[in-house]
């Protein structure tokens, strides 16, 4: 029969602050589990101790091939906070264990600046890197991160700043539970400069009144961002995905927050920015032979902040070969080379996945029309119209642009 396991948190009060249900259950174990700072403060008893890896697999294994029960396993705070339970739980089944919590040091930093947590932005900076965390920050109201010796408070304040996020109160929790707790309150500018003990938790609440978004930001839009936002090379200008028609084809890529995308044929940007502001938590690949137009797009993306979009300098199909398969492919193409990168992206395209071309002439509608049917799908076509006002002495008038083509497909 297998047998159960049994999770106890202990806080930074150590065994001390233990419930005598916990600590029953501590004496009267066959094998207690756990990290070496916990086993090494165990009080004495006829129990087997079985130290365990910072390797999840090594502990899993460990923890399943035990024998002398009954099993417990002690872990840091609330195990199911950030904690390895989880990870256990799907390896072993939740079944095999029963959960006794702890205050987690989280909780307790946000009980020592008084303020609710329910709604905060969580993080722990072992298992996110510090590029999507500080993403996420930008547009949180309250954050609480697990810092880390590589990303400490002070590098985390001023990687902030150089992202123009300047608008947080920070405070900084060490040692909580411990007789040399302390907490530091300060602005980012103030934290960037202090240097902070390992054990801490970082808190960042938001200064009332402040904008969504840095004024360097304002008037920039999630997506239809007005073409002049864009930097585009002088000989080639007009030739960006203009406004309207970025809009419609974004709805047609369908995007989630995770989405991977690729822009094949990106120029300047444009397409895969937007990309990237939507799908917030996924991937986008945007793939340019031309290295004028690749160093345009490296630029833009700095502009909006766009630190999920990877410019890739090269020439598709050869560009894409080591990319992850994405949800949503946009090409912009001429000619029949068209027709070659919509049957090489299709194969990648994940099922479910949607195809977006992009062209400007009857010709390149037939190619890219007639390279979606030969892979047994019926495209969408799609003609945008558009005409913009003008003015004319004391009468508006409309002048239209030329003409210009979607072409679309979902792979099933």
């Amino acid at each position: 029969m297998t047998q159960r396991i049994t999770i106890i948190g202990i806080g930074d009060d150590g065994f001390d602050g233990l419930t005598r249900q916990a600590l029953d259950m501590i004496q009267q174990a066959g094998t207690l589990f756990g990290p070496a700072n916990l086993i090494n403060k165990l009080p004495a008893g006829n129990f087997q101790t079985v130290v365990l890896s910072a390797d999840l697999d090594q502990a899993a294994r460990s923890i399943a091939s035990a024998t002398q029960g009954p099993l417990v396993m002690l872990a840091s705070g609330d195990p199911l906070f950030y904690g390895v339970t989880r990870y256990l739980c799907d390896r072993l089944g939740k079944d095999r264990f029963e959960v006794i919590p702890h205050v987690s040091s989280m909780q307790l930093a946000f009980a020592r600046v008084k303020e609710s947590w329910d709604e905060a932005y969580l993080s722990n900076l072992a298992s996110q890197s510090q590029t999507h965390v500080i993403s996420r920050i930008r547009g949180a109201q309250k954050v609480g991160l697990f810092t880390t010796e590589q990303s400490p408070p002070d590098v985390i304040a001023q990687a902030l700043l150089d992202q123009g996020v300047d608008y947080f109160t920070v405070y900084v929790c060490e040692n909580l539970g411990s007789p040399d707790e302390r907490v530091t309150r300060g602005s980012i500018a103030e934290i960037a400069k202090q240097r902070f003990s390992n054990l801490n938790v970082m808190i960042l609440i938001r200064l009332p009144d402040v904008p969504d978004r840095p004024t360097r930001l304002q008037g920039k839009r999630l997506f239809g961002n007005p073409d002049e936002c864009f930097l585009q090379s002088r000989p080639k200008r007009g030739l960006l995905t203009q406004s309207e028609v970025r809009v419609i084809a974004l709805a047609q890529m369908d995007l989630g927050p995770s989405s991977i995308v690729w822009d094949v044929g990106a120029g300047s940007g444009s397409v895969a920015i937007e990309s990237a502001l939507i799908a917030s938590e996924g991937q986008v690949f945007a793939i340019e032979m031309d290295p004028e137009d690749y160093n345009l797009m490296v630029q833009n993306s700095r502009t909006f902040g766009t630190t999920n979009l990877t410019p890739v300098l090269g020439e598709a199909p050869d560009a894409w070969r080591e990319l992850p398969d994405p949800n949503a492919i946009f090409i912009g193409g001429t000619g029949r080379a068209v027709v070659q990168l919509i049957e090489a992206a299709w194969a990648r395209l994940r099922s479910g996945g949607r195809l977006v071309v992009h062209v400007s002439s009857l010709s390149n509608v037939t190619f890219a029309e007639s390279s979606i049917r030969s892979l047994g799908q019926i495209p969408e076509v799609l003609m945008i119209n558009l005409a913009r006002s003008q003015e004319q002495m004391e009468t508006l008038r409309l002048e239209a642009v030329s003409p210009t083509f979607l072409v679309s497909a979902i792979k099933p």
